[in-house]
């Protein structure tokens, strides 16, 4: 099961308190005050790592809550530090305060790591307290609660090459040809239910990812079909692969207007989307082993269109070489901006107000 958005709770621990005691020893007439302080409370980070490509495994999971920090004890010993939750998602995870609906972290590469719930800071105990004139302070602090909130974590795949298209124009078919990828192919609209991640290995140890996602129609924008649902995912690649059925079936758009109707969804979703360098891919060239209709395709759209037959794999290794001069030419996408409100770094919401109890 693909899943690209989840919400859950995460929480600090709550640091421990400290401790109220004082030295009871052999010969030591005026034992003095040996309360230690309580132990940080755990934090909670988000890691991300390269051989996760979903948010599945948060699914059934919904609260993420590190340990309290131990309490102090006598003989000036510190209470434990809690243990640090680490939440593993894939690269290309957006962290969101869900509340203030502000990007805390753009996690676009593996390895990429942030705090989000920062744990409580420890009490102070008595020995803290002891001063020239209070040898014998019986004050001590609380352990101070950690950070909770609400975060919703969106995923956008990390590709190269972004496959768009009308339903049943071959962009499965052609994933599973390039690519050791084997996604569902059938002869209904709709065979992609999820986006589809596949590698194209070319000579010389290069390397192209290519993400192909499910078929676009008119009004995906606005919640029509599945295309809209996963249009996030084209959003990161460098270049856009528009796939167009050379031969629809009768009924359907003709080449012409099923290109200019992907391109207006992708104008009505996302100005950034559809201004992404693009390259036209006619298929099913294997219909017309002349050419003619390609080239009528080419002039009615005033640009150039490569043509393909990924069933007969036909002009592939022209396609993979054009994609890989593109793709080289291109620089990653950057990193989404985060929001006025920073995600909690070590520097930030450290609590310096004294809470002070008295035994």
């Amino acid at each position: 099961m693909f899943v690209d958005e989840v919400d859950i709770q995460v929480r600090g621990g709550r640091g421990g308190d400290g401790c109220v005691a004082f030295r009871r020893e052999k010969y030591v007439p005026k034992g003095g005050p040996s309360g230690g302080d309580g132990g940080r409370g755990g934090s909670v980070f988000i890691e991300a790592v390269a051989e996760l490509n979903t948010l599945l495994e948060l699914a059934g999971r919904h609260h993420w809550f590190a340990e309290n920090g131990r309490p102090g004890s006598g003989s000036n010993r510190s209470g434990r530090g809690g243990r640090d939750v680490v939440i593993r998602v894939p690269p290309g995870t957006l962290v969101y305060d869900r509340d203030k609906d502000i990007l805390l972290k753009d996690l676009n590469e593996a390895g990429a790591r942030v705090r989000v719930a920062r744990g409580g800071k420890g009490g102070r105990g008595n020995a803290s307290f002891a001063t020239p004139t209070h040898q014998t302070p019986r004050e001590f602090e609380e352990g101070r609660p950690g950070t909770q909130r609400w975060l919703r974590l969106e995923l956008k795949v990390i590709a190269d090459v972004g496959i768009i298209g009308r339903p049943n124009a071959g962009k499965s078919t052609l994933l599973s040809r390039l690519s050791r990828a084997r996604p569902r192919i059938a002869d209904y609209p709709f065979t992609t239910l999820t986006p589809q991640l596949g590698i194209v290995e070319l000579s010389g140890y290069r390397r192209i990812v290519l993400v192909d996602i499910p078929g676009l129609i008119e009004g995906a924008h606005a919640g029509v079909g599945l295309g809209d649902a996963f249009l996030r995912h084209v959003e990161r690649t460098r270049i856009l692969l528009h796939l167009i059925d050379l031969y629809p079936p009768r009924g359907e758009p003709t080449p012409v207007e099923a290109y200019h109707g992907i391109r207006a969804e992708l104008a009505q979703y996302s100005r950034a989307l559809a201004d992404k360098p693009e390259i036209v891919v006619a298929n099913k060239l294997d219909l017309n082993p002349d050419g003619d209709d390609l080239a009528r395709f080419s002039s009615d759209l005033g640009r150039e269109v490569l043509g393909i037959s990924a069933v007969a794999g036909r002009g592939l290794d022209v396609l993979t070489e054009r994609l890989w001069s593109m793709v080289r030419s291109l620089p990653a996408p950057p990193p989404l901006h985060q929001g006025a409100a920073p995600a909690v770094t070590d520097e930030a919401e450290e609590d310096n107000d004294e809470h002070v109890t008295v035994a």
